[in-house]
């Protein structure tokens, strides 16, 4: 089985475009030392403590814990120093064994910067592994049981939280024989108070207006960086100004940036890719309060 993308868009990059994207990159200056801050408030008592306040915090790259309806929530969990042949940027922002037990693990899909075996054992609790359509099997490969499978559009229940898993414009490998053998998607979460969206890993696509056609988001945690060069990118990497179109099109609430800052996927920088995002933010003259960008171990509560 190969997933494919809405619209039939498909990533065909040749080893040709990666060897012209190598090329360009040796001829760009980037300042690599202004890194993402991180929180100089970490809540990790509370954190630990709570079961009735809702909570999302910002660990770094795609990875945050929610806490809804008393159940501890993390998004593609990640605390990997290295990804590939690069150094991880910036320390995550709560250290893992600082964590609370986590109830949920959301995957969006199987690329390495989003799915960190490594990063798995070593975490409390006895969590349920919600993942695409097509991962399920690696996960019971490497000993994990408790794992749910879905498609999109496909939705779950779990202590009173409404789980779907919707369409992203993506694809996926971990080895060289399994491209697109599982999906990639965004998972949403409805607690009948709130709607919360973690986007996932995408380009911009149609899937935006279709996603807002079915549910009323409160709070979007979208993708803005690695969509550098775009000419490369742009197909499964949204930019920063492409995000405030989704967001405006999914008529959520309020956006808090992701996908940024953590490793160097592409050639943009995390400060870069938030000073685009807060000029497009100005350009729509769109209301501050809504834009909430998250400094590393900042909690929202």
């Amino acid at each position: 089985m190969r997933y494919a993308n809405l619209d039939g868009v498909e990533n065909k990059k040749t080893f040709k475009d990666i060897r012209k994207w190598q090329k360009e990159r040796k001829s760009k200056i980037k300042d690599l030392t202004k890194n993402i801050e991180q929180s100089p408030v970490k809540k990790i008592q509370e954190l630990n403590e709570n079961r009735s306040k809702t909570t999302y915090t910002w660990i770094g790259h795609s990875t945050f814990l929610l806490q809804l309806n008393g159940v501890n929530i993390l998004t593609d969990p990640v605390w990997a120093k290295r990804m590939g042949f690069q150094k991880r940027l910036t320390v995550p922002g709560i250290a893992l064994e600082d964590m609370p037990e986590i109830d949920m693990v959301m995957i969006s899909h199987g690329h390495y910067d989003h799915l960190d075996f490594p990063t798995l054992k070593k975490l409390t609790g006895s969590p349920h592994y919600y993942v695409p359509a097509g991962l399920k099997s690696l996960f019971l490969k490497k000993g994990y049981q408790n794992v749910t499978e879905l498609n999109w559009w496909e939705s779950a229940e779990h202590q009173g939280i409404s789980i779907h898993f919707v369409p992203a414009q993506h694809w996926t490998r971990r080895s060289l024989n399994d491209m697109n053998t599982s999906h990639w998607g965004g998972w949403i979460f409805q607690t009948g108070q709130e709607t919360f969206y973690f986007v996932g890993d995408t380009g911009y696509f149609t899937g935006f207006k279709k996603i807002a056609e079915r549910f009323d988001i409160d709070t979007v945690f979208m993708p803005i960086g690695a969509y550098e060069p775009e000419w490369f990118m742009a197909v499964s990497h949204i930019n920063p100004e492409d995000s405030v179109k989704a967001f405006l099109e999914l008529k959520a609430k309020t956006f808090v940036p992701m996908h940024y800052g953590a490793y160097r996927l592409a050639d943009d920088t995390g400060p870069e890719a938030l000073k685009r995002l807060y000029r497009a933010w100005d350009n729509l003259k769109l209301p501050k309060e809504q834009l909430k960008v998250l400094l590393l171990g900042e909690t929202v509560m």
